[in-house]
């Protein structure tokens, strides 16, 4: 019976680019002569993954840190949610059944694109208040549409440095316009992309999101339980939804996880609420 396993367990880097087997062999001279630095061929090989690794992690940490940039606040959230003045106009241009529901369901979540928006505004108004780089908190987000778009879009229209760790998909993913100019990043591998969600991150804010915003949150949450990193506020927008998609007590009354685990966790509804506990977590004035 022939297996049904496939190649690759994830995209290589070969196939995302679509180039075949025989464009990374280098059997003339002109080919094997090239400087490696210089051989694109040869950075695709299987064998030169790690230092594909290497230069996605290399590349932000430098240039975040010419910028000056120390402390991110780092934003979670769908990517579907739009904002109250786009839902409105759904509502509004809503002919068919299916295109009400639709908006219907924009405008129920329009709240939480304005809330993050509005997450951004107060975040950059406290930098504002910051002569020392060192002190002020920059948002970081997946630099994508909906939640990241949001609170990207708050922070840079207060004109405020913002961050975008984009990612490559195979339906690709553009970033949002609210990024500051040469802090938008791209990446291709999604474990190096959330190490820097990590790296400089002084507190998360997620909103209610799908499968990536769980994977994200849970990312962090294992890194603290296993004291893997420092712990630092994890923020949880809109206790209804985070209490009905993730039944937090009854992992603890199953006993796999502890009540100091849930101490990680703090449940907020606005956005001020989420600056508040940031502010009383570090003393910031």
């Amino acid at each position: 019976m022939s297996s049904k396993l496939p190649l690759h367990n994830s995209q290589t880097i070969t196939e995302f680019l679509s180039m075949q087997k025989s464009l990374t062999q280098e059997d003339q001279s002109e080919d094997s002569y090239q400087f490696a630095f210089e051989d694109e061929a040869f950075l695709l090989r299987r064998e030169t993954l790690g230092l594909r690794f290497q230069l996605e992690l290399l590349k932000p940490e430098i240039l975040l840190h010419e910028r000056g940039i120390d402390h991110t606040i780092t934003v979670f959230g769908s990517t579907r949610f739009v904002s109250s003045e786009t839902a409105k106009a759904m509502e509004i241009n809503a002919k068919t059944s299916a295109a009400i529901v639709d908006a219907n369901k924009a405008l129920l979540h329009s709240q939480y694109y304005d809330s993050a928006r509005e997450f951004g505004v107060i975040v950059a108004n406290y930098n504002h208040t910051q002569s020392d780089s060192s002190n002020k908190l920059h948002i970081a987000t997946g630099g994508g549409p909906g939640i990241m778009e949001a609170v990207n879009r708050g922070a840079f229209e207060a004109g405020d440095e913002t961050i975008g760790f984009n990612i490559s998909l195979p339906r690709e993913q553009h970033p949002n316009e609210y990024i500051t100019p040469g802090l938008s990043f791209r990446f291709h591998y999604f474990a190096i992309r959330k190490m820097h969600f990590m790296l400089r991150a002084r507190a998360i804010v997620a909103y209610p999101g799908g499968f990536g915003s769980l994977d994200e949150l849970f990312e962090v949450l294992t890194l603290m339980q296993t004291k893997k990193v420092d712990r630092f506020p994890v923020i949880l927008v809109g206790r209804a939804f985070w209490g009905e998609i993730i039944h937090f007590e009854k992992m603890l009354e199953m006993g796999v996880i502890d009540r100091k685990d849930l101490e990680l966790i703090h449940f907020v509804e606005t956005a001020e609420a989420a600056w508040a506990v940031i502010c009383n977590w570090y003393q910031l004035v």
